[in-house]
């Protein structure tokens, strides 16, 4: 109990003195791991948003229409009668029924009426007053897996009374890509910031060991062992890194509830969005990692510096 309380004493002492290096490990961890909390969020908001999506999109087989059309399969000019896409409703089943979940057919009618109108409801497109008849049918595809997509098209490409096999995913994939870039970028420099903020907690810790030299080796005469001595410093970038870990993860609560919750969440209702549930299911790991950096870092400064 009186080790304790002397170890305590002594950290208490030497944060007194050793304010304005502890303030510089305090703001580099906080720095560091605001970059590491705030790719965290950026790629959490990714995989909602992809759990969200992906979940939704489908593969849509377009069939021929009534006329000219590029597609070779297309070359007789009519759209497939009943029988052909039933035909092609057991092609899918029998070919690929292990990856896709749902087939629904979507009628040249249904979607003038449920898709098309809904964009242009006087049915002008280009200076054309278009109908039914001018619409194509198609096949909606449910995947089981959405990364299968590649082995419906090599079923479907090609075959007569289909003109087109598109994955939705496509549309999405682009923005993905830009997210990852950006979450990548954020990575890099949360990494840099580590290793700064691993340096400086060294030198700091390695410092305040060396202004109290002469303590340190009246402890080590007085058979104090090595960790009752190196455990005070090791304690002083604790403190600090917690208090910035802490910093940092109120920051993120902050960021989140003002451009999230407070302004992004009310213009944009077609996606999943990030929350406070969010950040404080990542604040536990962004504290317990800058309290670990700490320690590390802390140990191996002092273990050359006070050696036994």
């Amino acid at each position: 109990m009186m080790r304790f309380r002397f170890i305590l004493s002594e950290t208490w002492n030497s944060l007194k003195r050793n304010v304005s290096m502890i303030i510089s490990v305090m703001l580099v961890t906080f720095i560091s791991f605001l970059f590491i909390g705030v790719s965290g969020l950026m790629q959490a908001q990714i995989t909602a948003a992809k759990g969200e999506w992906y979940d939704k999109v489908e593969v849509v087989v377009w069939l021929c229409p009534d006329g000219a059309s590029q597609a070779a399969s297309c070359s007789s000019g009519k759209a497939p009668s009943n029988q052909e896409i039933v035909d092609l409703e057991n092609v899918i089943n029998e070919e690929a029924g292990n990856i896709v979940s749902k087939i629904t057919y979507v009628s040249r009618e249904d979607f003038y009426k449920n898709t098309f109108l809904k964009q242009y409801p006087n049915g002008e497109y280009q200076g054309r007053v278009l109908t039914a008849a001018d619409m194509q049918g198609s096949l909606r595809l449910k995947l089981k897996d959405p990364t299968k997509y590649q082995v419906v098209s090599e079923v479907l490409s090609g075959r007569t009374g289909v003109e087109e096999v598109q994955d939705q995913r496509k549309i999405f994939d682009p923005v993905f890509s830009v997210l990852n870039r950006a979450t990548a970028v954020t990575v890099a420099l949360a990494g840099v910031m580590i290793l700064v903020a691993i340096m400086l907690t060294g030198t700091t810790i390695r410092m305040s060991a060396a202004s109290r030299k002469n303590e340190t080796e009246i402890m080590r005469l007085v058979g104090a062992s090595n960790w009752t001595i190196r455990l005070p410093f090791v304690l002083e970038g604790v403190f600090a890194s917690l208090i910035g870990s802490l910093l940092a993860c109120g920051t993120l609560s902050a960021m989140v509830k003002l451009f999230i919750t407070d302004w992004l969440s009310k213009s944009v209702q077609w996606m999943p969005l990030i929350n406070q549930k969010t950040v404080w299911l990542l604040a536990p790991a962004l504290v317990v990692g800058a309290v670990v950096l700490s320690i590390v870092a802390s140990s191996i400064s002092l273990r050359k510096y006070l050696k036994a």
